[in-house]
């Protein structure tokens, strides 16, 4: 049989044959609205009730007047199975209530997370000791690369700083991980010595002289003008790091400040990459998909794992912070993550403390509209119409129930100061109240008031409920859990059984 000169070729590696390997489908650009339409047809949703408005002012302002609060004035019982049948044991909560609660949260609320997620792997990007309120810290910031070798058209790199008080090697401490509105910066960074800043200004100079020779007159006739200048010390009052992070630091906490937007983007377009758009390599989502608030949450569990590895970190006692979106998205770590030790909800609302039940400030529609729907499930859009608030086979004093009977310390402001009424204080505290139930039946201790969520109304201003391993304080603030702190801090200590090093 005459061979081809073909197949002579092709033997001899003359010929290259293509690759059989396709390469991977970009992936897909939405605007929110787009992605929001997507889910809408996915659902066969042609409309969805308007949400009211924040304007107390405006002809759809959201209800204010606690008469017509409670439109649905029956929570789904925390402590009934589906079957009907009470729960009554520890074990019966953990092996068949509770199991029960988190499918129901999964699959029509904050969506699924994947059963198999890439690996992250974390590099040093920069290392120094600083001082904070003249205390040595040692501040690292990290960057945590998620693998992306099944999909490499989607990057996703984790911003973190991890800032531990200086002496932590001979005693592990506990960390609180804060959910930061940015990337995180270094607290207090080291400033050049004085014949340094002498160097940079002379070499900027000469930098610009070469650009501009006419500048060489202009630095003549003021010898003593520098183009850099370093930073006073210490800093004037108010420009130093946050005062939370002071606050934890004196105590002889950790901080680890993560940027949840570096994991997903806090919008409607960002669905196709971040974590979410990885995983699905780059296409729109499913109706139980993760929504931001959960991807949010996974990013904090491999901050967690992390944390975990470093010897200086007690990895027992890491805890979880969040205010306003991130207030959600804390809660909703801590219910998800057992690992967690105790969470910080800083003025969370609609789709953190606050019931989706209550017609008071924000509602359920407030979330399915393009604005925040990616915080959540794709099939939490059937809430806001056709089906009701009402529907919900969940709510808030259930998502709360899920951190039992681990510390959980649920925060407000005052509307006075901008912690608006429509975030729904007293609705927040009833779900606390309501969730109790939990805490007291694994052995632990709720508020202290009972549990009847129907009749009760908000202790006063700084009057905190912090005896027991569910807490509550309302400061006297604004929108943001600093005026807080303290009492978290010194709440957590005794949880943990640690001596507090502030007053």
């Amino acid at each position: 049989m005459r061979t081809s000169l073909f197949a002579l070729a092709l033997g001899f590696g003359m010929i290259a044959l293509p690759s059989l390997a396709q390469a991977p489908k970009p992936p897909v650009t939405f605007t929110a609205e787009q992605d929001h339409q997507n889910m809408m047809d996915q659902l066969h949703i042609t409309s969805l009730r308007p949400g009211p408005s924040g304007d107390e002012s405006a002809p759809n302002a959201a209800n204010t007047d606690e008469a017509k609060a409670n439109p649905y004035p029956d929570w789904p019982d925390i402590l009934t199975l589906k079957n009907g049948r009470k729960v009554t044991t520890a074990d019966d909560w953990w092996k068949l209530r509770r199991p029960e609660i988190v499918e129901d949260f999964e699959r029509e609320v904050i969506g699924r997370q994947p059963a198999d997620t890439p690996k992250v792997t974390w590099a040093v990007a920069a290392s120094e000791m600083e001082f904070v309120n003249f205390k040595p810290v040692m501040v690292t910031k990290l960057v945590g690369h998620v693998d992306n070798s099944a999909y490499p058209l989607i990057d996703v790199n984790i911003d973190m700083m991890l800032i531990l008080p200086a002496d932590a090697a001979k005693k592990p401490v506990p960390v609180l991980i804060m959910f930061n509105w940015g990337p995180p910066r270094f607290p207090a960074p080291m400033q050049p010595q004085p014949a340094d800043m002498a160097r940079i200004n002379a070499a900027l100079k000469a930098e610009l002289v070469a650009r501009d020779p006419g500048l060489a007159d202009v630095f003549a006739s003021h010898p003593a003008y520098d183009l850099v200048v370093a930073a006073p010390f210490p800093p004037p009052p108010g420009s130093g790091p946050d005062e939370r992070i002071q606050q934890l630091l004196a105590d002889g906490w950790g901080v680890a400040v993560m940027d949840p937007t570096s994991v997903q983007a806090d919008n409607g377009a960002g669905l196709t990459r971040g974590i979410i758009g990885l995983v699905n390599e780059g296409q729109p989502r499913k109706p139980d998909d993760w929504g931001a608030l959960r991807a949010w949450g996974w990013g904090a569990s491999r901050v967690l794992d992390y944390l975990a590895t470093r010897p200086e970190v007690d990895a027992k006692h890491v805890g979880i912070e969040g205010v306003s979106r991130y207030g959600k998205a804390a809660l909703v770590t801590m219910d998800f993550d057992q690992r967690f030790a105790f969470v910080l909800v800083g003025s969370s609302g609609e789709g953190g403390a606050k019931p989706h039940r209550r017609n008071f400030g924000e509602a359920v529609e407030s979330l399915t509209g393009t604005g925040e729907y990616h915080w959540m499930a794709g099939n939490f859009l059937k809430y806001g119409g056709p089906k009701t608030p009402g529907d919900l086979p969940v709510d808030s004093h259930e998502l709360i129930a899920l951190a039992a009977p681990r510390p959980t310390f649920i925060s407000y402001g005052v509307p006075e100061k901008g912690d608006a009424r429509w975030l729904d204080q007293q609705g927040s505290y009833m779900a606390t109240v309501a969730a109790g139930r939990v805490w007291t039946l694994l052995g632990a201790k709720d508020l202290g008031v009972g549990n009847d969520y129907k009749t009760v109304k908000m202790p006063p201003v700084l009057n905190g409920l912090l005896d027991g391993q569910l807490a509550w304080r309302q400061h006297d603030g604004g929108h943001t859990d600093a005026p807080n702190m303290k009492s978290f801090i010194l709440w957590a200590d005794r949880q943990m059984g640690r001596a507090s090093q502030i007053k």
